[in-house]
């Protein structure tokens, strides 16, 4: 590693407040398009604690917003035994696969 690497890779020091507050620094939280609000995952690694940005959504929300989304959406398959919200938990559960898999992909 060059040393202009490891200047870019530096690492920022962070001071542990009152009620174990941390302040992330502006150019991190610039870099990480993180705001005020913003969830963070903190994870235990063999070298310490990871924090990661994370999206979280609030299920009644999102529920609302799948239902509204699927109002024009036909069924093709008439033959199938599974009631409307068998159909929807079967979607639900295919969106969870998906979120799954894209994360597994992620660096």
């Amino acid at each position: 590693m060059t040393l202009d690497q490891r200047d870019t890779q530096r690492m920022a020091l962070l001071k542990l407040k009152q009620k174990a507050q941390v302040t992330i620094p502006a150019d991190l939280r610039r870099q990480f398009n993180l705001e005020e609000g913003d969830y963070l995952e903190a994870e235990a690694t063999e070298n310490g604690i990871l924090l990661k940005p994370v999206s979280v959504v609030e299920r009644p929300q999102t529920w609302q917003e799948k239902r509204a989304a699927m109002g024009p959406v036909q069924d093709l398959n008439p033959e199938s035994d599974l009631t409307p919200r068998e159909k929807e938990e079967q979607i639900a559960e295919w969106v969870k696969k998906a979120r799954r898999d894209h994360a597994a992909r992620r660096p």
